[in-house]
């Protein structure tokens, strides 16, 4: 894997997680979302790593000093009421180390897996996320596009709920609602 350079010249390694990083990944979520928050976000990437429905899934993770300092997870949603079929993922959750974050270590990671996602022919990414961060890295709002959420989204936060095309045309040539892995559509992880 090639190395990203990021400020200050540290140089973070975006790679594939695999079952040994399992405990260092947990961690990351605990720590980057709070005591309250952070266990039960850590609780569904757990459950997302063990759900089936969720397959296919692309878990990476960025390494500074060969210390895992941030994780990303994709996994596959369909979108309903469509004849067509698509290739669509969502992107939940994203954690960085507090003592790392603002460091651009997220985007490198969302850039990372847009681009595996990308070459393996994905098509959609969906994000429930930050209005304000995600649009950096290309995602905009999917409700006004006729993707609907798996759960009502309130309008003061319909711009939370978006959406990335990996290649052209990918956006418009299906509209419905988007129904996530087992684990993952349940209504508390929808709820603000």
């Amino acid at each position: 894997m090639p190395y990203r350079h990021i400020r200050k010249e540290k140089r973070v390694k975006i790679r594939k997680s695999n079952e040994s990083d399992k405990i260092e990944i947990e961690k990351i979520h605990t720590r980057a979302f709070g005591k309250e928050k952070g266990p039960v976000i850590a609780g569904l990437v757990n459950g997302l790593f063990h759900d089936p429905t969720a397959e296919p899934r692309l878990s990476l993770v960025a390494e500074e000093d060969k210390k895992i300092i941030g994780h990303i997870l994709f996994t596959k949603v369909v979108v309903t009421q469509t004849r067509e079929p698509v290739s669509a993922q969502i992107l939940a959750p994203l954690a960085i180390l507090p003592e790392v974050q603002n460091r651009g270590i997220g985007t490198l990671l969302i850039k990372e897996g847009l681009d595996r996602l990308r070459q393996a022919g994905g098509e959609l990414v969906f994000v429930l996320g930050h209005p304000n961060y995600y649009p950096r890295s290309g995602f905009i709002p999917a409700g006004a596009l006729g993707y609907e959420a798996p759960y009502p989204i309130p309008m003061e936060h319909a711009n939370a709920w978006m959406v990335q095309e990996l290649c052209p045309g990918g956006i418009g040539r299906v509209k419905g609602r988007v129904v996530c892995s087992d684990v993952l559509n349940q209504p508390e992880h929808w709820r603000e």
